[in-house]
């Protein structure tokens, strides 16, 4: 087995979730949601966030605005719905239990 691809299918897993919990703190443009990922020692590329801020959209958990910029082209900033708000509630509660779980595993024994 490769460790980088299992890491890698463990960092996909979280990244949805992670993003929401960017965006549920307000509206946010894409490159700060690449730059929070990066503070968090998360990394993650335009190519792929991109794709899945559109389908979180799709999927009515997202909206976004226009907004004028002063240093190019319109910005487009998303924030959450309503349904994405319960939706990122769901996640959250699914985290947790799998968090508590996991450490529960992985916890050593004396």
């Amino acid at each position: 087995m490769d460790i980088q691809n299992t890491q890698s299918q463990m960092r996909k897993g979280v990244l949805e979730f992670c993003i929401l919990s960017i965006i549920q703190q307000g509206e946010v443009y894409p490159s700060d949601i690449v730059d929070k990922m990066k503070a968090a020692n998360l990394q993650i590329l335009e190519g792929t966030l991109y794709p899945l801020l559109t389908r979180l959209k799709n999927a009515d958990y997202l909206t976004y605005r226009w907004v004028e910029s002063s240093s190019g082209p319109p910005r487009k900033y998303f924030m959450m719905t309503e349904k994405g708000h319960a939706f990122y509630n769901e996640l959250g509660k699914t985290w947790q239990e799998l968090s508590d779980a996991v450490a529960t595993l992985t916890q050593k024994q004396p």
